[in-house]
C-alpha cells in the first residue's frame, strides 16, 4: 500500500511540474482559407416556436406624473 501511494506522489508532483513550464505563443496567427471549399446547408426549425401575444397592458404600481412644476420650482428654491 505505501509503495501505491509513493508511486501515486511522484507523478502527481511530475506533473505538476510539467504544467509550470513557459509556453511561449505566437503574437499572431494566420490561418488560410483560401484552398478549403466550404459546402452546407440551410437548416431551419421544424415549427414556430414563438407565439404572438397582442394587446399586452400592464398596470402600472405608481401613477404616472403629468405635471411636476411645483416639485422642480421647490427643489430649485431648496438649492438656493
Amino acid at each position: 500500500m505505501l509503495a501505491w501511494t509513493s508511486i501515486l506522489f511522484s507523478f502527481l508532483f511530475s506533473s505538476v511540474a510539467v504544467a509550470e513550464e513557459n509556453v511561449i505563443y505566437k503574437e499572431k496567427t494566420e490561418v488560410d482559407f483560401e484552398a478549403v471549399d466550404v459546402e452546407g446547408q440551410l437548416k431551419k426549425p421544424a415549427g414556430d416556436l414563438i407565439m404572438s401575444r397582442s394587446n399586452v397592458v400592464f398596470n402600472p404600481l405608481l401613477p404616472p406624473r403629468l405635471h411636476f412644476n411645483q416639485e422642480m420650482m421647490q427643489s430649485i428654491n431648496d438649492v438656493k
